[in-house]
């Protein structure tokens, strides 16, 4: 399986930076690639990385899910969900935070 790693230097926009990074990987039609987000990056941002990685288009609908412990996919729709992944993350001090795109 291909894997694609992509350096964010500005992590696409997160809320007033200054966090650490995360590791994430994203599996999306058969490849994984590997970015690093901020901890305080936006829903909005995180749909931008995405955008950028996946190489979608801006109108293209698309549908994001992490992976949880015990590993059951659960749906980023907004800025509450994508708080709770990385909630969740760093108390189970996970290596990377796991998305799918759909």
């Amino acid at each position: 399986m291909p894997i694609q790693i992509a350096n964010e230097s500005n992590n696409s926009g997160g809320g007033g930076g200054g966090g650490h990074e995360i590791k994430v990987k994203i599996a999306y039609n058969g490849e994984v690639m590997i970015t690093y987000i901020d901890e305080s990056i936006s829903y909005e941002g995180l749909c931008r990385e995405m955008r950028e990685i996946c190489r979608f288009s801006p109108d293209q609908v698309f549908t994001m899910k992490w992976v949880d412990e015990e590993n059951d996919p659960c749906t980023i729709q907004s800025d509450i969900e994508l708080d709770e992944a990385i909630r969740l993350y760093e108390v189970n001090r996970d290596s990377e935070l796991v998305i799918h795109g759909e």
